[in-house]
């Protein structure tokens, strides 16, 4: 089990510091349930057993089981507690990614961001509002403005790429790509932290982002997905170099 009723115990699998103790503890959670230790229908421990066991707060453990619930894995009972959710129930699609040093991962990861981001720019080349193309041209602006000043740019990168996306019109293309910022982005945020350090190498970046603007400015769609396509890779591709160093 994931805990066990000696509360007075020291915590006997605490946490180490983490960039996202709630992401860790949830991660963990989940392999006590792919493992059947906490099998279908059975209730999950107390915050409190959570919090004694792992060595976390119990807002830790509450963010945590928010995003189990989140992904169907366990269903709260008012009243009573929260619960192992049936797999076989489940339609809820998961992407658990906890870091991007295996390169077959990172290849699976790129393709499913180039079906949804090429795709969403493309429909912005020919969709697009006077007002969208307003917006877009702001976020590019501020990310060669971050650059002017030194700075990374992740933040203004992001804006950038969700500016587009909003552009779509379409409220779906919104809502995945919000998920798969909060899952699996993080690889496009370490790819363009790194390349700020390597000299030219922001303007490089900035220069896909200007070719990906221009095609959706002439409206021309396949051109879009080209240069959004060829941004993405890139990506990949400085990624995998800042790992094999």
């Amino acid at each position: 089990m994931v805990a066990d009723k000696r509360r007075s115990e020291q915590p006997r699998d605490v946490l180490g510091r983490a960039p996202s103790l709630a992401d860790t503890l949830a991660a963990r959670l989940r392999e006590e349930l792919a493992s059947g230790r906490l099998k279908a229908g059975e209730r999950l421990p107390t915050e409190q057993q959570l919090s004694q066991t792992y060595g976390v707060s119990r807002p830790i453990v509450r963010e945590a089981v928010g995003r189990l619930k989140h992904d169907g894995l366990v269903l709260s009972r008012q009243g009573a507690g929260a619960f192992v959710a049936d797999p076989k129930a489940s339609s809820v699609f998961r992407l658990d990614v906890a870091n991007f040093s295996d390169k077959g991962d990172l290849r699976h990861i790129v393709e499913l961001l180039m079906a949804v981001e090429a795709s969403a720019t493309e429909h912005t080349a020919e969709r697009h509002s006077d007002a969208d193309l307003a917006t877009i041209r702001a976020r590019l602006n501020e990310m060669q403005a971050a650059i002017d000043r030194g700075e990374s740019g992740v933040d203004e990168d992001v804006a950038f790429h969700r500016a587009i996306i909003d552009a779509t019109g379409n409220p779906y293309f919104r809502d995945l790509s919000e998920f798969l910022d909060r899952r699996v982005r993080t690889f496009i945020r370490t790819a363009r932290a790194n390349s700020a350090r390597l000299a030219g190498m922001a303007q490089i970046v900035q220069g896909e982002h200007q070719a990906i603007f221009d095609a959706i400015v002439a409206r021309d769609p396949q051109g879009a997905r080209a240069a959004a396509e060829t941004h993405l890779k890139n990506a990949a591709a400085r990624l995998a170099i800042y790992l094999d160093r």
